[in-house]
Formats: structure tokens, C-alpha cells, sequence
């Protein structure tokens, strides 16, 4: 498998776009989980990675989906992303996923980009404006990968999406992905209407032939304006997907990625252990973007300060980790809401409902199944999940 997918990566991507992905992401991000893991010995916080989510603008309406647009649009300034993005380089941390909205939608994206050849950027796009002109663009940056969403077949993907021809708008990215020899992802939410389709064998080949080279597996949480709770997947589900992705990951050429799971396939929370946070269009510096309270703005100061001075970002990584392994906010909403209001949060999400919201979710299935753990059968996996992945100590 390793064999494999290497040789694909050599033949099938620009071989200045694979040594900015081996240099800027894996040997500065293996660098920057050392650096997270050693000032988390130290009782020190700052996180490996950051998500950026700039801009509430969006030209779909999805399940599920946690960001309220609003006109005018909220976008982050580019001096703020700048400051953010200089103050993560001197705590050794050079990775950033650009999220929105639709991030493709934010004017300068590229221009900010290309002012940081030293990082690299993982863009979460639903593929409807990556054009061919973006796809090139993106190959003469080289430090960025984009990240495809795609959420089951053609007749699925317009009601997941809220859209029209959504699927083939994602196809099409693809295509020009391919067509520039970019190092590209495919990211879906897994829950009912679409589990069978995408955690088949079928949609992992039909993904290598079309030249993808990862492929991220999301567990689907139903939040935000159109939660759609009957969508959410039960414990089985969870478990025969979790059986899917280490099976797979033992055969098929190319990188499955989860963030649920350790190398012992025991359930984590990377927000419980501090290794990444995200900072939402308005600035708030929040634990993941679904949970939308914050107590900070990096508008209001260094991010660095923020982060070390957060009672509420430490009092969230103590809550969740006693709680459970799994995410807390499909496990147990009532007590995420208990944890806001005692601790006089802001509501970010630009909805009056807020608390509201969380009071009214019924607790649902995590990955969190004790004595149910499934260990990574593929030694890679196994060994970069052990020393360059999530845990450290964060659950005792």
C-alpha cells in the first residue's frame, strides 16, 4: 500500500508540490507536535495547528452545517491572519486549514498565501468555484492542498449540499486538481443517507482513479440552523465505519485520515488535548468550530497570551477530557451547555437561538466505545498516530 500511494504521488503530482508537502507539512508539522507535546510537559499551551475560518460566506445551505452567513459577509481582516498566522511561526507551528463558508469566496486568499512560502495551507472547499484558473493558481503557490467535499452520490449530495449539481461541481474540481498535478483531498461527513455509498471499496477506487490522494472521514454532528439530528449514525455505524477505515487503510493506495481515534483505536478529542483550535470569521479564538462560544478575540490581543491565559480553553480541555474520550457535544450536549453558561460565554454563531441550540440536542453515539477499541492494523498508521498524533496525556 505504501509502495503504492508513493508511486502514485511521484507520477501523478508536481514534484515541487511534494517537496513542500514533505518539508512544510510533514517535517515542520512533526516538528511542531514535538514542539505542542513539549510545552504541554511543561504545563505550557499553544497550539500544533490552527483552523482559520475566514469568511461566513457561502454559496450552499448543508446539513448539519454550523456557519450562519450574513450580509455583508463577516471575514476575518488580512492583518489579523496575519498576525495570527507570524505569531504560530514563532511557536514553531506551520500548518493552517482555511476554512469558511466557502473559502474560495474570500478576496486575497492566494495573495496571503503566497506571503507565507514557509507554511502550507489545507483549504476545506465544496468544489463548486475550483476552477481549472484556480487549480493553477494553487499549483504555482505550491505550499497548499485543496480539500473536497463530497457527500455521497449525485441524487445525496444536492440534498446534503442544498444545492444543484453539487456532485458534478465536485467531480469537476477533481478534474482540474488532476489536471494541475495537485496533491489532493476529498473530505465527506458520514451519516445515514450516505453511509453505504462512502465507506465502500467503490468510492475509494472511484476516488484513486479520479487521482485523490487522501481521504478525510468525518463523522457527521447535527448542528447549526438545519441540524437534521435523524441523520446522525449509531453506535454500530460508528463501529462499522471505524472497521472500514483500518481495513482499508491496509490495502487501498491512498492516506485515509480521521481524527478520532489513536494508534490503540481508543476515541480522543483533539480540543480536549489542546493540539488545535479554531478562530472563527469574527476573530473568536473557539475549542472546534461546531461548539461556536468563545471568551477571546484575537482582535484583543497576542494569540499566544489568549491561549496561555484562557480560563475558558483550560476549563473546556479539563471538562471534556474527565467526561469522556469521545466528543462531548454528541454525548452529553446538556452538560456542554452547563459548561457556557457557568462559564458567561459569547454565543459566536451569529444565531439569536445559542444555548438554546445545545439545550434542545438529544445525546447521541460518539466514538467513544470502550471495550470496543480497534488497534491500526497498518504499521504506518500505527506509528504516526503513536508519535506524531493526538493524546498526550490529555485523558489521564
Amino acid at each position: 500500500m505504501i509502495f503504492q500511494l508513493t508511486k502514485r504521488m511521484l507520477m501523478e503530482t508536481d514534484k515541487r508540490l511534494l517537496f513542500k508537502f514533505a518539508y512544510n507539512f510533514g517535517w515542520k508539522g512533526i516538528g511542531a507536535v514535538r514542539a505542542f507535546d513539549r510545552r504541554v510537559r511543561k504545563g505550557e499551551q499553544f497550539p500544533a495547528f490552527l483552523f482559520l475560518s475566514i469568511t461566513n460566506n457561502c454559496n450552499l445551505k448543508c446539513q448539519g452545517c454550523w456557519v450562519t452567513p450574513s450580509v455583508p459577509a463577516l471575514e476575518l481582516a488580512t492583518a489579523d491572519i496575519e498576525n495570527v498566522i507570524d505569531t504560530c511561526k514563532r511557536h514553531g507551528s506551520y500548518f493552517f486549514g482555511i476554512m469558511g463558508g466557502e473559502p474560495l469566496l474570500y478576496k486575497g486568499l492566494f495573495d496571503l498565501i503566497g506571503k507565507h512560502p514557509d507554511c502550507y495551507f489545507l483549504i476545506f472547499t465544496n468544489g463548486t468555484l475550483l476552477t481549472d484558473e484556480v487549480a493553477r493558481e494553487m499549483r504555482r503557490l505550491g505550499n497548499v492542498t485543496p480539500l473536497v467535499s463530497v457527500e455521497g452520490t449525485a441524487d445525496v449530495s444536492d440534498v446534503r449540499r442544498g444545492g444543484s449539481d453539487v456532485y458534478s461541481h465536485a467531480m469537476h474540481a477533481l478534474e482540474n486538481c488532476s489536471r494541475n498535478r495537485l496533491i489532493t483531498g476529498v473530505a465527506t461527513s458520514v451519516c445515514k443517507s450516505n453511509f453505504k455509498d462512502l465507506a465502500s471499496e467503490k468510492f475509494v477506487n472511484e476516488l484513486i482513479a479520479k487521482k485523490v490522494h487522501y481521504l478525510w472521514y468525518y463523522i457527521y454532528r447535527p448542528v447549526g440552523r438545519i441540524p437534521h439530528p435523524e441523520l446522525t449514525l449509531d453506535r454500530n455505524e460508528i463501529l462499522e465505519l471505524r472497521k472500514f477505515i483500518v481495513n482499508t487503510r491496509t490495502t487501498a493506495p491512498i492516506a485515509i485520515v480521521d481524527s478520532y481515534w489513536d494508534h490503540l483505536g481508543r476515541a480522543l478529542c483533539p480540543a480536549a488535548t489542546g493540539i488545535g483550535y479554531h478562530v472563527n470569521p469574527a476573530g473568536y479564538l473557539e475549542f472546534c468550530p461546531p461548539i461556536q462560544y468563545a471568551k477571546e478575540n484575537i482582535r484583543d490581543g497576542n494569540l499566544s497570551e489568549l491561549v496561555k491565559k484562557s480560563e475558558f480553553l483550560a476549563g473546556f480541555r479539563k471538562m471534556a477530557s474527565s467526561s469522556s474520550r469521545g466528543c462531548i457535544l454528541l454525548e452529553n450536549p446538556v452538560l456542554m451547555a452547563k459548561f457556557i453558561v457557568d462559564q458567561k460565554a459569547i454565543n459566536t454563531s451569529g444565531r439569536c437561538a445559542g444555548i438554546e441550540e445545545l439545550e434542545a440536542m438529544k445525546c447521541c453515539a460518539s466514538h467513544h466505545q470502550p471495550g470496543e477499541e480497534i488497534p491500526e492494523k497498518h504499521w504506518a498508521y500505527r506509528m504516526a498516530k503513536k508519535y506524531w498524533f493526538f493524546g498526550f496525556g490529555a485523558y489521564g
